[in-house]
């Protein structure tokens, strides 16, 4: 345990699988789960950046959801759209899909290689 306090202070960026190489490197004979279990019992994790996509930028305006209360009863009341990329051999496709939310149908969609506003909004015509 000692071994692995100090070796957190010189590089308190190495994960668990740096830090059992370290380990046996310096001689010890262990495995990843039981350099993991004795990190855990420090209370010491690796410091790397973390995810900061749930924090609101200062100032940010919240919107409120107009959908909350309003029946979805028939097809073309409610459409939404959505964007995403589709990974490929030799890079990625991007596909926009308008959804009908009462059908839940895929009301028209569109496949390009760029993300360009003119391929969204040529999947509405």
């Amino acid at each position: 345990m000692r071994f692995l306090d100090q070796q957190y202070t010189r590089a308190p960026f190495y994960g668990i699988r740096k830090m059992t190489a370290q380990a046996r490197l310096q001689g010890w004979v262990v495995n990843h789960k039981r350099v993991a279990r004795l990190l855990r019992k420090l209370g010491l994790t690796a410091i790397y950046p973390q995810a900061s996509t749930s924090t609101p930028a200062p100032g940010h305006r919240i919107y409120p959801y107009l959908l909350r209360d309003v029946p979805i009863v028939r097809p073309d009341q409610v459409w939404s759209t959505d964007i995403t990329y589709v990974r490929l051999r030799g890079g990625f496709v991007y596909l926009v899909a308008v959804i009908d939310w009462y059908s839940r149908y895929a009301r028209a969609w569109e496949v390009s290689t760029t993300l360009e506003t003119a391929f969204c909004l040529s999947a509405l015509e």
